[in-house]
């Protein structure tokens, strides 16, 4: 135990007025000290009256940045060692902090929670990498990365590999980021430590927009971190698919296989091709080393 304060934890919401003060209550009831902020995504729910009625430190952004964009918004102004991302609808369990910081003290660079869902269900103990290069969460003890939704990561190491994705908007920061921290050769631990969390109350996972920020957004990290053959041959089987999607008789085709989503898809990946370019040439590592050991799994 340590009395010291070691961590910043940010809370990112956007409309989040339902369910944020539960996320609140229950950082308040964490038994190691630790800095909240919280980035209010431009809510207009009336969310900031209720931080403003707590006395939250509180980020508030002109415009709605998504998750990625919230987190990246409100690093340069953590100072402490340690930080931590937080959904807005995730409430952990008094020693969910204290169980985090130490795994880190250990060495790891980030340490990833379980989530639980509000029936007790595990939904998560982190991110497993798909044979196709997908970030899917995972059940299992040994995992490739974290879910974003509850982690504590070194903010040293966080900045060293570059950051959060901003533009990503949401979906996907996570497993960009945990590959990064992969292919710099550092360890991200698994832990007991416990949230409850309600899963999708803004983003509704299956929705148009979900399938278009998650397909998007794992194009874009294999452009960045993948090897050079995975990425191409990837992007090259989307865009296959969805040639041969007016060709095929769906009478309601999936959000994921609506051909106008899936060109706007491929429209938004072309628009960042050159910036994820960029990004690959600055993150280094063993890609197909990394790529090996853990696809599929």
């Amino acid at each position: 135990m340590t009395d010291e304060l070691r961590s910043t934890v940010i809370v990112v919401t956007w409309r989040g007025r339902a369910h944020l003060g539960d996320c609140l209550d229950a950082l308040a009831a964490q038994v190691r000290p630790h800095r909240v902020l919280v980035v209010d995504n431009a809510s207009d729910d009336g969310t900031a009256a209720l931080l403003a009625g707590r006395g939250a430190q509180v980020l508030r952004l002109p415009r709605n940045l998504g998750y990625a964009g919230g987190i990246a918004a409100a690093l340069p102004d953590v100072d402490t060692p340690y930080v931590a991302w937080l959904n807005d609808d995730a409430a952990p369990e008094p020693g969910w902090l204290a169980e985090l910081e130490d795994a880190l003290d250990g060495g790891a660079a980030a340490a990833a929670s379980v989530l639980r869902a509000p029936d007790g269900r595990v939904q998560s103990t982190g991110v497993r990498l798909t044979a196709d290069g997908h970030g899917a969460d995972t059940t299992g003890e040994e995992v490739f990365g974290f879910c974003g939704g509850a982690v504590l990561l070194r903010t040293d190491a966080l900045r060293r590999v570059g950051g959060v994705p901003a533009g990503f908007f949401c979906y996907y920061e996570d497993t960009d980021t945990a590959w990064r921290l992969r292919l710099a050769g550092l360890r991200i631990a698994t832990t007991s430590a416990t949230a409850t969390h309600l899963h999708g109350a803004s983003t509704h996972p299956g929705s148009a927009r979900f399938h278009r920020w998650n397909e998007r957004n794992r194009l874009v990290t294999l452009l960045r971190c993948a090897p050079l053959p995975v990425a191409v041959g990837q992007l090259a089987r989307f865009a296959a698919v969805t040639a041969l999607l007016p060709f095929r008789r769906l009478a309601e085709p999936p959000a994921n296989f609506r051909t106008g989503l899936r060109l706007r898809v491929l429209a938004e990946v072309g628009a960042r091709l050159p910036g994820a370019l960029l990004a690959r040439r600055r993150i280094t590592g063993a890609r197909r080393a990394v790529w090996e050991r853990w696809a599929g799994r």
